[in-house]
């Protein structure tokens, strides 16, 4: 027997977007937010960088925006862009009526305002070098002492009920999750009037990432599942350098290092960056991921080297305490050798398509932050727009709920169906299938891409998905299973979309297609439309 919850809205995911929403809706609406880990993990607590917004009189929104587009490689939406740039600095005094400490220095104690690559302005407001953390802790506090708000920790979601899989009549909306509870294994049924998918971005479909193990797509695949389209998921920004070592999982050397002189390195010590490109390891992030992937192919080697041991022992603590212990930590001494490292998956710039509310293509389910596709990034992120993008489309998202009430319905959600599935004795194959879909994606549809190559993954995709569906519905779901399920959903939108791209741009490049078209559109996968 399944356990039933009723809310009036369930939110999957509690990092920015989930949290802002909530907190937006809990004076007049009953909330639950489930979470796949602890409620504080997720790529928000994460951030360093900072929130992008017109706070500055020597700014402009026009700036804002201009630079917005142009990082976007010409492919962001106008609409949506100026969207959030025009709420970016309500947003910004939402976040400090919050708690949030912003950094601040001077006599006058202002806001301080740092600069990033592809802004024109001084426009990021941070908290010191961990701004994500900030807000995540300051959210979270406001958010578990609100009566109206209530966690469920340690839930992965399966799929979003809708009332067209119930075979009721009307416009087909969402009216619930199913979520499997990590602790007991039960599967459990959250009713909701609203439904809102925040549960970040899918950079795990990679071998590499910089995010953190709860990233694999959950919100993309169940959209999708249900009936949304998505849009420009070829599009996945790669940091050049995450520290390549077991125990570091998803820690990013920051590219201060390369500014302040690191090298970088192939196995027998010599530079190859300068054969890229005349800034060396100065140029931009993606031309110096794509470098190090060629590098990696070309000689068939698991990650390159990079040096700062040449510059004073002092230096390197005093500039980079934080990547110099942790370094340590993992057996890797700075001052001394070289640090091994690799490009990363960091950041997933499509998603679910929504409109300026968060609004999917289902009545009453929205999707948020990083899951969503709102058309601001384009085919590429600028720096500091997305824990932006988080609040004000789940601030917009806030709104629209509450001008769209539902009454109270007495709907009949059944429990999930296991009378027909048995345990697992051959958990390998999750396993297998888990090493293999990473380790295609990240050889074929990763930061260099052909036709052949793109093809390749598209066979073995199919393959695997296929396995999956015959898995998920003989075994009883774990948690392995759902993430896998879901990341191969993924894999495919991003292969089909990488397919459907004869350009490159942004961040989508391919041998086959070097140039960039004159004029080009985004690409929206419809479920209804499937290849």
């Amino acid at each position: 027997m399944s356990r039933h919850f009723k809310h009036d809205i369930v939110i999957v995911g509690a990092g920015a977007a989930g949290l802002t929403l909530a907190l937006e809706l809990a004076n007049t609406h009953k909330v639950a937010i489930l979470t796949k880990a602890d409620i504080r993990e997720g790529s928000t607590l994460y951030a360093q960088g900072g929130v992008a917004a017109v706070l500055s009189e020597k700014d402009t929104i026009e700036s804002h925006i201009a630079d917005t587009i142009d990082a976007g490689a010409e492919l962001g939406d106008p609409d949506a862009i100026r969207f959030t740039v025009e709420h970016s600095k309500e947003s910004i005094a939402w976040l400090i009526d919050q708690g949030v400490p912003f950094t601040r220095y001077g006599n006058n104690e202002e806001y301080h305002l740092t600069r990033e690559g592809g802004h024109s302005h001084r426009r990021i407001i941070h908290s010191a070098d961990a701004t994500g953390l900030a807000i995540s802790q300051a959210l979270i506090k406001n958010a578990t002492n609100h009566p109206n708000i209530e966690f469920f920790p340690d839930r992965v979601a399966i799929d979003v009920i809708t009332s067209k899989k119930l075979g009721l009549a009307g416009e087909n909306r969402a009216i619930g999750v199913y979520a499997l509870n990590l602790d007991d294994d039960v599967i459990e049924v959250f009713h909701g009037k609203n439904v809102s998918l925040a549960c970040g971005g899918s950079s795990k479909v990679y071998l590499y990432t910089s995010n953190p193990d709860t990233a694999s797509g959950d919100g993309i695949a169940m959209a999708w599942r249900a009936g949304c389209r998505v849009g420009n998921m070829e599009f996945n920004q790669f940091h050049p350098t995450c520290l390549y070592d077991a125990k570091a999982k998803t820690f990013l050397i920051s590219e201060a290092v390369r500014g302040e002189g690191g090298r970088l390195l192939l196995p027998d010590g010599s530079r190859f960056m300068p054969s890229f490109d005349e800034r060396a390891e100065l140029a931009p992030r993606d031309i110096v991921a794509r470098a190090i992937d060629h590098e990696m192919k070309r000689l068939g080697i698991d990650h390159v080297l990079l040096d700062i041991s040449h510059k004073d022992e002092n230096f390197i603590k005093e500039h980079f305490p934080t990547i110099y212990q942790r370094c340590l930590e993992c057996g890797h001494d700075m001052t001394k050798d070289p640090i091994p490292v690799v490009p990363a998956a960091h950041y997933t710039c499509g998603g679910v398509v929504v409109d300026q509310n968060g609004a999917t293509d289902i009545s009453h389910l929205y999707a948020i932050g990083e899951t969503a596709y709102t058309g601001l990034h384009g085919a590429n992120r600028l720096a500091s727009n997305s824990l932006l993008e988080c609040i004000v489309f789940a601030r917009s998202a806030a709104k629209h709920i509450m001008n769209h009430p539902i009454q109270n319905e007495n709907l009949i959600i059944p429990d999930w169906d296991e009378s027909k599935v048995t345990n697992s004795d051959e958990d390998v194959v999750i396993t297998h299938n888990w090493q293999e879909l990473r380790r295609f994606m990240w050889d074929y549809v990763g930061i260099v891409r052909t036709n052949k190559r793109l093809l390749r993954a598209k066979h073995r995709v199919d393959l695997l998905k296929s396995e999956i569906q015959e898995f998920y519905k003989n075994y009883k779901v774990s948690s392995d299973l759902l993430e896998l399920r879901n990341l191969a959903v993924v894999a495919d939108l991003i292969i089909q979309s990488a397919m459907s791209r004869k350009e490159s741009r942004g961040l989508h490049f391919t041998l086959d297609y070097p140039d960039k078209l004159e004029n080009s559109e985004p690409t929206i996968l419809s479920p209804h439309n499937k290849p």
